[in-house]
């Protein structure tokens, strides 16, 4: 978890990850909805999964790769 500053795209997808998390939890006990839902938090949530894995490539043909 990086809320630092030191790097704006990790901390800007980290951010929408937890608003992702709560329009999913909004959509399943308010509304019911489950697929749709659950479309929306594996593909709001992987934004900063892949945003990590970049930031943590060894080199930086890794990162561009």
């Amino acid at each position: 978890m990086n809320i630092s500053g030191e790097n704006a795209l990790l901390d800007k997808s980290f951010l929408f990850a937890i608003r992702i998390i709560k329009l999913y939890q909004y959509l399943c006990i308010d509304h019911k909805e489950y697929v749709l839902s659950k479309q929306i938090l594996r593909s709001g949530t992987s934004i900063g999964a892949n945003a990590e894995e970049a930031h943590g490539g060894i080199s930086d043909a890794d990162f561009s790769n």
